[in-house]
C-alpha cells in the first residue's frame, strides 16, 4: 500500500461515513467509495518536486479507504489518466507538441470537455472513431486501443492492475466501432477504483508523475477556483455540487470530477488556510446519488472538520 493504515483515521473515516449515512439514509453501503490521505507536516507534497521518485515513494502518508478496490464506472476522473499519458507521451517524444494539443488538454481538464478527450485518446493510441470494422483490422484498432491500459500496468503499481482506461468519454454515447469495443454488455467500459485514483493523484502533487516540470503543468490544469462569482459564470463548473463545494472560501484546491446519470465522483487535493493537506478521491454510484448535489459537498464538509480535529488532537 502507498499509505499506512492508523488507528486515529479509521475511526475519523468511520465517524465521516456514519454521518454521510445518517445524512443520506437512501444511499446503500455499495454505492460509496472512498480513498483518504492525510499530510502530515513536514510533507514531500505540493512543493515543486524537490525529491527524486525514489526519494519520494519512500514517504507513506496515513490514509483510510472505504471499499478502495472496489471496480466503478469513473466518468470524467478517467482525464485524469489520459492527462498523464499524454504528458508522459510528450516527455518522451512519442508525439510533437502543438497549439492544439495544448488546447485539447486544457478543456479535457479545466472544462471537462468530450470532444478534447477524443482528441487525447486518439493521438495517445493512433485511433480514430468510425464505422465498424472487419474483424482483422478491428483487432488492430483494439490492440492500439489498450495501449494506455499497458502503460499504466508498466507502473508495476498493485492499485492499477485491475483498472480499465481505454474508452473515449461521451455525451451520447458510442457508435460504430467504439460501440462495438465496449462489448454486447458493455463489459470494457472504463473502470477505476478510489485507491487507484487516489495513488495516481498523489504522484502528481508529490512532483513525480512523469516528471516535476510535467507535474508542475497538471497541477496548473487541475487548479479550481472557489470564487462564487466565479463559479456563478461557469454553471458547469466542477466545483458546485462536487468536494469544492464543502470547502472554506479560504481552501485552496486541486480536483477532477465525473458525473453522468449515475454516477457523481471526485478526486481533490486540498490545502486548508490554517495548514491542513489533505487528499480524498469519493465515488457515488446510483441514479438517486447522481443527481444529488449535496452529498459530496456534505463528505467534504466532514472531512474538513476531520482534519482540523487531527490538527487540534497534534
Amino acid at each position: 500500500m502507498f499509505f499506512s493504515k492508523d488507528t486515529q483515521l479509521e475511526a475519523l473515516g468511520d465517524r465521516v461515513l456514519a454521518a454521510t449515512w445518517a445524512a443520506f439514509p437512501a444511499l446503500a453501503r455499495n454505492q460509496l467509495a472512498l480513498t483518504w490521505l492525510v499530510y502530515d507536516s513536514p510533507a514531500p507534497i505540493n512543493i515543486g518536486g524537490a525529491l527524486s521518485a525514489a526519494e519520494f515513494w519512500q514517504y507513506v502518508p496515513r490514509g483510510f479507504s472505504y471499499r478502495g478496490v472496489e471496480l466503478m464506472y469513473p466518468a470524467s476522473v478517467v482525464k485524469l489518466f489520459y492527462l498523464v499519458a499524454m504528458q508522459d507521451w510528450l516527455e518522451r517524444g512519442m508525439v510533437q507538441p502543438s497549439t492544439e494539443l495544448d488546447r485539447a488538454q486544457r478543456d479535457m481538464i479545466v472544462d471537462s470537455s468530450n470532444d478534447a478527450t477524443g482528441l487525447v485518446v486518439d493521438t495517445l493510441t493512433g485511433t480514430t472513431s468510425g464505422p465498424e470494422l472487419a474483424p482483422a483490422p478491428f483487432a488492430t484498432w483494439q490492440q492500439q486501443r489498450f495501449i494506455v491500459n499497458r502503460y499504466f500496468e508498466a507502473f508495476g503499481w498493485e492499485e492499477l492492475q485491475t483498472i480499465n482506461v481505454c474508452q473515449k468519454t461521451w455525451c451520447d454515447g458510442p457508435y460504430g466501432r467504439e460501440r462495438a469495443f465496449y462489448g454486447e454488455h458493455m463489459e470494457n467500459r472504463n473502470r477505476l477504483t478510489t485507491n487507484a485514483t487516489a495513488r495516481l493523484l498523489h504522484s502528481i502533487i508529490g512532483g513525480v508523475a512523469v516528471s516535476r516540470a510535467r507535474s508542475q503543468t497538471m497541477m496548473q490544469l487541475l487548479r479550481r477556483s472557489l470564487n462564487p462569482h466565479t463559479l456563478m459564470a461557469d454553471p458547469e463548473n466542477q466545483v458546485t455540487g462536487f468536494l469544492g463545494a464543502g470547502l472554506p472560501l479560504d481552501a485552496q484546491l486541486w480536483s477532477k470530477a465525473g458525473l453522468m446519470s449515475r454516477v457523481r465522483h471526485d478526486a481533490a487535493y486540498v490545502e486548508l488556510a490554517e495548514g491542513g493537506r489533505y487528499l480524498l478521491v469519493v465515488f457515488t454510484e446510483g441514479t438517486d446519488a447522481a443527481k444529488n448535489e449535496s452529498l459530496l459537498p456534505f463528505i467534504s464538509q466532514q472531512v474538513v472538520e476531520a482534519v482540523r480535529s487531527l490538527a487540534t488532537a497534534a
